[in-house]
């Protein structure tokens, strides 16, 4: 369609929707998720990230002959805690089945998932921002393929090697309805289900690594019509790339129909380069890949009691979670998405909170001066530091030490910042840095009011201003005793003594 690539695809397509899309999109994402399994889903096998190429095979997932698959159990059990964290109805009756396609990286030419009968059917995902539910249409059970490496150079050097070592790791495929309208609510539902999962611990998520992975199918057609023609696209390795890449084929989509062409059911690639999506083959029908039930599996069926105990161990889920913060600890709702967001984050205030109260501090007191230090200073810490909270040098414990400290007047809010800055620094306790370095508040009138006077006469600019009604003028002169007090002073008793002294 001719997009420059020096060309912003996100302002080129905030220009074409500002002036109204002549067509809508439809969008339903596929997602595939690698279960939190030690061995792959039909043999023993590492599901270990980074090892050496092929180090990770055997006879069985590579497709020797004479051998046979063995179910993992703890993949079957992940599957049926994700339908059931997804409000879906969880199957009486599964099958596994095979899915014929060559590829070079796929060593039996087949594919064991899941078709006519998936393990959980008909949940849905609730959009935070706005309440929308998402419909899922299902999740099933799969085995991953290999991996190909390109090398690309002068012709006659061009080739590909094979990586065997993610074939047999098991996936689940989250398929939702077509129910997404926007590339912002697919990101939205993505970010959400991200959460959702890591929070009932059956996956990573990590993009990076590959274990959580995106497909969107998406089709347009002008309101009120029957949906268009379904293209799907693929390759999107992260939220910004799916957010890009369907906001691409928005446009390219609306400009091609718009200009009297047709839409081609395909499969098309993104490349992020270009910030374009590329054509990659015709679109594979399900009749396609010629499916036919494993006979190496025997179907198997979930006990009622086993899906009752997977349901009762399910944690309290992020929306849930949110609703209680806003409730049982005041957060306004934006504080709350952040904090429950993440399980680990949500675990940390919780326990922070706790802590400052075994301090003397009511849940009231403590939660709003907990939530400023996490989401703005413990947070921006992490993120500059590419760390997750897991591994956060400032405890639940100790950060609760430091308002602790901050709430008895112990310490001013600057010398606090110092001091969280030494935690994250050294992991250190609040108290034995305060005590080590000396930053103890001075609270003392008669100490204070030394370096008031002092102030007061080296400022006789400012002196005059605040006489003549210039309330800011006085910040001038609590500054110079703040620095004479190496910024130990207590400001409220600056303040106070400065204009009793002026």
């Amino acid at each position: 369609m001719g997009v420059s690539r020096d060309e912003s695809i996100d302002r080129r397509n905030l220009r074409f929707i500002m002036n109204t899309l002549n067509y809508k999109p439809t969008i339903g994402l596929e997602v595939h998720v690698q279960v939190k399994t030690v061995s792959k889903l039909f043999c023993g096998c590492s599901t270990e990230f980074g090892a050496e190429p092929n180090h990770n095979i055997c006879a069985v997932c590579t497709g020797q002959p004479g051998v046979l698959p063995v179910m993992n159990k703890k993949a079957v059990e992940f599957t049926i805690r994700t339908g059931l964290a997804l409000g879906c109805s969880i199957s009486e009756h599964s099958v596994f089945a095979r899915k014929q396609y060559f590829y070079p990286d796929l060593p039996k030419n087949y594919q064991v998932s899941q078709y006519e009968l998936p393990l959980c059917i008909k949940g849905s995902v609730t959009l935070p921002s706005t309440g929308k539910r998402i419909g899922i249409t299902r999740v099933h059970l799969e085995e991953d393929a290999g991996k190909l490496l390109h090398a690309i150079g002068a012709r006659e050097l061009e080739y590909s090697l094979v990586d065997l070592n993610r074939t047999g790791i098991g996936l689940m495929e989250i398929v939702s309805e077509p129910d997404i309208t926007s590339a912002d609510e697919a990101v939205e539902y993505l970010t959400t289900l991200k959460s959702i999962l890591r929070y009932i611990d059956v996956s990573d998520c990590d993009m990076e690594k590959g274990t959580l992975r995106c497909d969107a199918n998406i089709s347009i057609a002008k309101p009120g019509d029957e949906l268009g023609t379904k293209v799907e696209i693929k390759n999107m390795n992260s939220f910004k790339s799916l957010h890009t890449a369907l906001l691409y084929e928005i446009v390219r989509q609306n400009e091609t129909l718009s200009s009297g062409g047709k839409i081609i059911q395909e499969t098309r690639l993104w490349d992020t380069d270009i910030n374009e999506t590329k054509s990659m083959r015709s679109k594979e029908f399900a009749h396609d890949y010629r499916y036919f039930p494993e006979p190496d599996l025997v179907p198997f069926k979930p006990s009622r009691e086993w899906v009752t105990e997977i349901k009762t161990s399910l944690p309290e889920l992020p929306l849930a979670r949110k609703s209680r913060f806003v409730k049982e600890y005041g957060l306004n709702d934006y504080d709350a998405g952040v904090l429950t967001a993440e399980k680990a984050l949500a675990d940390y205030f919780e326990e922070t909170v706790t802590s400052c109260v075994k301090l003397g501090l009511n849940n009231n007191d403590a939660a709003k001066p907990v939530t400023n230090w996490i989401t703005t200073d413990l947070l921006g810490y992490l993120n500059t530091n590419k760390k997750d909270i897991s591994l956060s040098p400032v405890t639940a414990v100790n950060l609760a030490g430091l308002i602790k400290l901050l709430t008895d007047g112990t310490i001013s809010g600057k010398i606090a910042k110092t001091v969280f800055t030494e935690m994250c620094n050294t992991g250190g306790k609040p108290e034995d840095i305060v005590k080590s370095k000396g930053l103890v508040q001075i609270s003392d009138e008669s100490a204070i009011l030394k370096l008031v006077i002092e102030a007061i006469n080296e400022n006789p600019k400012a002196v005059a201003e605040f006489k003549a009604g210039k309330e800011r003028a006085v910040f001038a002169i609590v500054g110079a005793v703040m620095k004479k007090s190496q910024g130990k002073a207590n400001p409220a008793v600056v303040n106070k003594l400065i204009k009793e002294n002026i």
